[in-house]
């Protein structure tokens, strides 16, 4: 699997587990039996990351989302930004402007035009505010 592809599962995994508020095992179970969505161990480490830091990302995207509180962020935009502010936080081969752009694409895919103009706020303030690095660098 590329990058991308790993990005794209989890991204449809994090976003089901909002929308279902499921444990993540058996949302890999369905994904799995469904086979619409690949799950393997990179798969996984993104999702169960992203997951695990939620309160964490949340407040991030409460910090630099000028426009919308957490609770009017779409579940489809939320799960983009956290996958995107977890990997820019935590994933030592993925840079802040590559996971950016990631989230971008993601969100070109599966959301509104305007959607991604939000994102890109969110995540480009995020990036100026820490200098491209990682917030823990």
């Amino acid at each position: 699997m590329t990058r991308r592809e790993i990005r794209d599962s989890a991204f449809k995994l994090v976003f089901e587990q909002l929308l279902r508020d499921d444990n993540i095992e058996e949302l890999y179970e369905i994904a799995e039996e469904v086979d619409e969505i690949t799950v393997n161990e990179e798969v996984k480490k993104l999702v169960e990351g992203t997951i695990e830091h939620r309160e964490e990302l949340d407040g991030i995207i409460s910090k630099y989302s000028k426009s919308r509180s957490i609770s009017r962020i779409s579940k489809l935009n939320l799960a983009i930004l956290r996958i995107a502010l977890f990997e820019a936080k935590y994933d030592d081969n993925t840079p802040v402007n590559a996971a950016i752009s990631e989230a971008i694409r993601l969100s070109m895919t599966y959301t509104y035009q305007e959607d991604t103009a939000f994102i890109n706020g969110v995540l480009g303030a995020f990036s100026r505010e820490n200098g491209g690095e990682t917030a823990d660098a």
